[in-house]
C-alpha cells in the first residue's frame, strides 16, 4: 500500500525485536504480529476472539503506539491511575499513511468511570455531557456520539460491555459513519452484532495466533446462532 493514506498501514516490531516467552510475547496473536507484521486496511477492523485470546492486548499496543493514552481518551488526554498496561506498545513500529491525520481515540470499556471524572477535573472549551449522571450504556453512546467526530484513528476494546442489543446497532452505524468519512477503526469485539458491520476486516485471534475470516465462520457467531437455536443443550452442562 504505498501511497495509503490511512492513519496506521502496518503494525511491525521494531529493528531487533523479537517475540520471547515472557508476557506478553507468548500469545500467540502478538508472536505473529512480531514475527510477521500486520497490515491494518482502511475503515473498520475487528479483532473478535476468546478471553485471553491477545485481542485486548493488541488494541491496547496499538494505540498506545499511535500516542493515545492506555486508559483511553483522545491524542491530548493524559489519564494516568494505575498502570496496568503490557510493554508491548515499545516493540511496536507503526507505519503510517501519506498525509494522514494525527487524531484518534481510545475507548476502553475497563477505564471509562475514570476517564469520566479525568473529564470532569480538566474541562475544555466546550461544556461537556455530565457522563457521570447517566447510566452505564448512556455513557458510552453519548461519548462516542461526542467524541467519535473528527477523521482519524479510534481503538475501541469490548465497547459492548456496557451496551443493549438496541444500543449495540447504534455503535455499528457510527462505525459506519467514521469509515464512510475516512477514518480507520481498530475495535476489540465479543459481540456478533457489531461485528456484522458490511464490509468489516475481521480478524479472528485464538492459538493459531491471527487469521482473516468472515463474519459467517466466526465462532463467535456459530456458537450463538446454535445456542439461541436451543440453549438447553448447553445449559445443561453448567446447572
Amino acid at each position: 500500500m504505498p501511497f495509503a493514506d490511512h492513519p496506521v498501514r502496518r503494525v511491525s516490531a521494531v529493528e531487533g525485536v523479537r517475540p520471547g516467552g515472557r508476557w506478553p510475547h507468548s500469545i500467540p496473536a502478538v508472536r505473529q504480529l512480531l514475527t510477521d507484521g500486520l497490515d491494518l486496511e482502511p475503515g473498520v477492523t475487528f479483532l473478535v476472539g476468546e478471553n485471553g485470546a491477545g485481542k485486548s492486548t493488541l488494541v491496547e499496543a496499538i494505540a498506545v503506539a499511535f500516542g493515545l493514552s492506555p486508559e483511553g481518551g483522545s491524542t491530548g488526554a493524559r489519564l494516568t491511575t494505575r498502570a496496568t498496561e503490557s510493554s508491548l506498545a515499545d516493540d511496536l513500529l507503526l507505519t503510517r499513511g501519506v498525509g494522514a491525520k494525527r487524531a484518534g481515540f481510545f475507548l476502553r470499556a475497563e477505564t471509562m468511570h475514570g476517564f469520566y471524572t479525568y473529564l470532569e477535573q480538566n474541562p475544555g472549551a466546550r461544556p461537556e455531557p455530565v457522563f457521570h449522571e447517566m447510566s452505564h450504556g448512556e455513557s458510552f453512546l453519548n461519548l462516542i456520539n461526542d467524541r467519535f467526530t473528527r477523521q482519524g484513528f479510534y481503538c475501541l476494546d469490548e465497547p459492548e460491555s456496557a451496551l443493549s442489543f438496541a444500543s449495540s446497532l447504534a455503535v455499528v452505524g457510527v462505525l459506519n459513519r467514521l469509515a464512510e468519512s475516512g477514518s480507520q477503526v481498530l475495535c476489540a469485539t465479543h459481540s456478533p452484532v457489531i461485528a456484522a458491520l458490511p464490509g468489516a476486516t475481521i480478524l479472528e485471534v485464538g492459538d493459531w495466533g491471527i487469521r482473516r475470516t468472515t463474519w459467517e465462520d466466526l465462532q463467535l457467531v456459530q456458537n450463538w446462532k446454535a445456542y439461541l437455536q436451543a440453549p438447553e443443550r448447553y445449559l445443561r452442562h453448567v446447572l
